[in-house]
């Protein structure tokens, strides 16, 4: 490591600095969240409010290099806090002079600070040189990261959610053939509750209800009938009347 190399904590007039660094170094600085250096100095002075730690590495007074960092609380497999290192760059010109070491090994002070058993890294899947830097340095691969936006998130969940309908197409043999065999078991499964009922599963004896629709009428008929021979005449009542 290069003796001029000076690592210390970033201040506000440092975060322009750290964001033009990153936006030259696409697509490294995506890891970041944004390689615009408006919305990246914005990005990162929300992070140093939050409590995190922005860390400039320095070579003769111009930035070479910087690390993001913050601490995190004890978790769900972890009674300890942690130091989680969000970024580390270093400019290409400055590569294999130190500045990485450096800035590690500042980060390594936050963590014995914080009382950190773990120091972790998420440098950016295509950053093969980071990869291979930190293996030597002794990080091991650990349970990787996804991402997804909300939007799209409630998205996919609302489409699992709905009922899909099954649609029959004409021409498709082979899905009348499934229907028609839905329909058929569907029968015999309502007939063996009938007959669990003990209700008629048969077919219908058309024949007795019409004889027995007949008799009804003719006796209905029968008894109209009886009802007019009963019945006199009012005239012939008020003869005998008068007779007597």
């Amino acid at each position: 490591m290069r003796a001029g190399i000076e690592v210390r904590s970033a201040v506000e007039s440092d975060l322009r600095a750290v964001a033009e660094l990153t936006a030259t170094h696409v697509p490294e600085g995506g890891a970041v969240a944004t390689a615009e250096p408006g919305r990246l100095c914005e990005h990162l002075s929300v992070l140093v409010a939050a409590g995190g730690e922005v860390l400039v590495a320095l070579e003769d007074g111009e930035t070479v290099g910087f690390l993001l960092a913050r601490v995190l609380g004890p978790r769900l497999f972890s009674t300890a806090p942690s130091l989680y290192v969000d970024a580390i760059m270093v400019a290409p010109g400055a590569r294999r002079h130190g500045v990485g070491r450096a800035l590690l090994a500042s980060a390594l002070e936050l963590a014995t600070t914080a009382g950190a058993e773990n120091v972790y890294c998420a440098p950016a899947p295509g950053a093969r040189d980071m990869h291979r830097f930190l293996a030597q340095l002794g990080f091991a691969p650990a349970a990787g990261h996804r991402v997804v936006t909300t939007a799209v998130l409630e998205r996919r969940l609302t489409q699992d959610a709905a009922p899909r309908p099954t649609i029959i197409r004409r021409g498709d043999p082979r899905r009348r053939r499934d229907a028609t065999r839905a329909a058929i078991e569907d029968l015999v499964a309502r007939r063996r509750r009938a007959r669990e009922a003990g209700l008629p599963t048969g077919p219908v004896d058309l024949r007795a209800f019409q004889a027995e629709h007949a008799a009804q009428a003719e006796r209905a008929a029968q008894a109209e009938q009886d009802v007019l021979q009963v019945v006199v005449p009012a005239g012939s009542r008020a003869t005998g009347a008068d007779a007597s």
